[in-house]
């Protein structure tokens, strides 16, 4: 028998769901407490198996059974699910409730692929046997650029806003009780530095301006390779499949493609044990990583009440203190290393829940409002 009960509205179980390239994380929180926190590797040799990441969501859901087995928990058990949302179409920031019109967008990958397509999908999964609520919160496509970040320079062609927005807008909301003004009121620049790299001027409590880190804007990372010029990327397809400049782009970019790896734990010991090479791609990714930083302060006018570094790489301190030192001149800087993507999405769930916030519902292909730029 399940030691867990349902819980009041300002007390819920929530359980939440993120899953990575090669990773499903699922916790459970009681209202804000974390009760456990489960991670579940994939081999890439498993997931080589699937032809798309959509068909990955059997393999998904049985991790998360697992983990939920593992704590004696079943789904019948919890108030609501909420996952990390997928490449749906652009939209304002918020919790979404998960309907037919979202999972139809993720299954078939309108809008791109990618691992956090299937949180969604899990989530519904694993609600609908005990017919609980389910949600996302704040999906990689939020979008609140202004007018003038929209233009490419190529008619035809948008700027996208791909970006870790869930931990972004978090982070953003610690800061402001860091300096005990409230976020809406704050001119931030927050750098989630992880395997892809996002940068976002937050003006008053909406991004106004971030790069596309999926698909090749902004400084190299981790796993992409950032913006290249435009007549280099069309000359390589003369000649390489769009499929492999896809992936060379987003996956095998940066320093997995120079140097072979994406895990940057190792790369920090190749730096200690003297291998140039490592050193010189380490520097150009922080000196690029700063250099964006310093365009979104020219975004905000130069009024930047702080510069806030999160993301797995910022435990890295050789790799902060390089970025440091080329943009402290602009506002102070803040470090939260890691990510708190698990906290965001139990949060926005929990005010759902409680009353405090409404749930945006995801709109149909044959609602969507065109008039609304945001759409």
């Amino acid at each position: 028998m399940s030691k867990h009960r349902k819980h009041t509205r300002t007390d819920p179980l929530i359980l939440a769901i993120n899953p990575g390239s090669t990773t499903t994380k699922t916790a459970l929180f009681k209202g804000n407490g974390l009760l456990f926190n489960e991670k579940t590797a994939h081999s890439l040799q498993t997931l080589s198996t699937f032809k798309t990441i959509p068909a990955q969501a059997g393999l998904r859901i049985r991790a998360v059974a697992a983990a939920l087995k593992k704590n004696i928990l079943t789904p019948g058990d919890v108030d609501a699910v909420v996952a990390r949302g997928g490449l749906l179409r652009p939209c304002p920031c918020g919790v979404y409730k998960i309907n037919s019109a979202m999972l139809d967008d993720l299954e078939k990958s309108r809008f791109g692929e990618h691992a956090s397509n299937l949180g969604a999908i899990i989530a519904h999964h694993i609600a609908s046997q005990s017919r609980i609520p389910a949600f996302v919160v704040n999906p990689p496509v939020v979008d609140e650029l202004c007018r003038e970040a929209r233009l490419s320079g190529l008619p035809g062609i948008k700027r996208r806003a791909v970006w870790h927005a869930l931990n972004q807008k978090m982070v953003g909301k610690i800061i402001a009780d860091r300096l005990h003004f409230p976020y809406e009121k704050l001119n931030l620049i927050i750098a989630h530095l992880g395997g892809g790299i996002s940068i976002a001027a937050h003006r008053h409590g909406r991004a106004i301006d971030v790069n596309n880190a999926l698909e090749g804007e902004g400084p190299f990372s981790v796993e992409r390779s950032g913006g290249i010029a435009a007549a280099d990327i069309a000359r390589l397809a003369q000649t390489t499949a769009l499929k492999d400049i896809l992936s060379r782009i987003a996956g095998y970019g940066g320093i997995a493609g120079y140097l072979g790896t994406n895990d940057f734990l190792s790369v920090e010991r190749r730096l200690r044990n003297g291998d140039t090479k490592a050193a010189a791609v380490v520097a150009a990714m922080a000196y690029q990583t700063a250099k964006e930083i310093a365009a979104r302060a020219a975004v905000l006018c130069g009024e930047v009440d702080a510069i806030v570094l999160t993301g797995s790489v910022v435990y890295s301190k050789t790799f902060v203190s390089r970025i440091k030192r080329r943009i402290r001149f602009i506002a102070p800087v803040h470090v939260v290393p890691g990510e708190m993507e698990m906290q965001a999405l139990a949060e926005g769930a929990m005010n759902v829940l409680a009353g405090s916030e409404q749930a945006h519902t995801y709109p149909s292909r044959k609602t969507q409002h065109k008039g609304d730029p945001l759409w």
